[in-house]
């Protein structure tokens, strides 16, 4: 238990396509914790409002469908009102749209207290770009993840090749571009390091080296 007497967090924050996700899941496994890809909470928003064609100036009806989402996190398969939407949400279109919407207030508190719902023993990591500032203030352990634009680019393309997906690099590093300069400016809860967060960038570390030196800022914490 953290001092507070609730299960500790450790929170991962960082830009799109930082890794935070993967270094989250592996993480978490080391520990046996639970995990939570806050990410996902607005990518299910998004496509919500797609598959509801409800548009993302219309703030209130965006709020309505987050805190209504009917979600399961089954392991690594997300299923949304039956249906498992594991893939869809990872498509572009759906991201951009997911970075739209959380730039809203109504729909940023629709999905807090579902996100603070996820804490629980013996301990949870959390990844998104608020975790450590307004989800989990209280975190055990905060980190911001950070890489350069080329690197995160580079990860984006190759992961969408993998999924058969076409990508062009130039085109994925102007997207990434655009949702820093979005996320970075919203007035609610924009992208920032906690001011008690651990930076690390991992542009020139491997997935197992970024997991290794989070564990180690862990270890360090609590020794």
């Amino acid at each position: 238990m953290s001092s507070s007497g609730k299960p500790p967090v450790i929170t991962i924050d960082g830009p799109t396509a930082s890794g935070k996700g993967t270094v989250a899941q592996h993480v978490a496994r080391a520990l046996g914790w639970s995990v939570l890809d806050s990410g996902a909470l607005y990518r299910l928003s998004a496509l919500a409002c797609l598959d509801a064609n409800v548009a993302a100036a219309d703030e209130a009806a965006v709020a309505n469908l987050a805190r209504g989402l009917d979600v399961r996190f089954d392991g690594a398969r997300i299923i949304l009102s039956g249906l498992d939407v594991t893939e869809r949400i990872r498509a572009e279109g759906v991201g951009n749209l997911a970075s739209q919407i959380a730039a809203l207030g109504a729909v940023r508190l629709a999905l807090l207290d579902r996100q603070r719902a996820f804490r629980r023993a013996p301990g949870l990591v959390a990844d998104g770009r608020d975790m450590g500032t307004v989800v989990f203030p209280d975190a055990s352990l905060k980190v911001f993840l950070v890489a350069d634009v080329a690197a995160r680019a580079e990860r984006r393309c190759k992961q969408l090749k993998e999924k058969g997906i076409s990508a062009n690099l130039a085109n994925l590093m102007h997207d990434l571009e655009e949702r820093d300069a979005r996320d970075r400016t919203r007035a609610n809860a924009p992208l920032v390091a906690a001011v008690d967060a651990y930076t690390l960038d991992s542009s020139n570390l491997s997935i197992d080296a970024t997991v290794n030196a989070v564990l180690d800022l862990w270890s360090k914490s609590v020794s």
